[in-house]
């Protein structure tokens, strides 16, 4: 029995693929938790069938821990339709404009602290050094 969707345009196989590599799962990893029959190939031609049967298209959904429902109707060009028309510089009705929130690294953060750390004890052991130096030839000249 072959599972058929609403939209014609909507690659189930391709769908697996994208969902698999958000995942970070590779195809080995998912043909480990298909079963014995399943390997690296056989995911491979999997992620190329346009429409896959509905009680591999359960298990697929299982070993990925997402919904079936994500798998049959994910429409990436529907997505990005949906994102282009409704993402918005400028509220019109407030003339207020919206900046888009970007994603903060954390540990790109940490590691500019720890570079500024550096810098700034690097400064002040150069002081360090100017002052001993000055005490130095003050004393030496006493």
């Amino acid at each position: 029995m072959t599972h058929t969707t609403n939209n014609p345009k909507i690659h189930q196989g391709r769908n697996v693929k994208r969902f698999r590599e958000m995942l970070g799962i590779k195809q080995d990893a998912l043909a480990y938790e298909l079963g014995d029959d399943w390997n690296q190939q056989k995911i491979s031609l999997l992620e190329q069938k346009e429409t896959i049967e509905a009680n591999l298209l359960r298990q697929i959904s299982d070993a990925l821990k997402i919904p079936v429902e994500a798998i049959e109707n994910f429409d990436e060009e529907q997505a990005v339709n949906i994102i282009s028309n409704t993402f918005n510089t400028h509220d019109q009705s407030s003339g207020v404009s919206i900046h888009p929130i970007t994603n903060v690294n954390p540990i790109e953060k940490w590691l500019e602290a720890l570079d500024e750390i550096k810098r700034l004890n690097a400064e002040l052991l150069k002081v360090k050094d100017e002052q001993i130096k000055l005490l130095q030839h003050l004393v030496e000249n006493k």
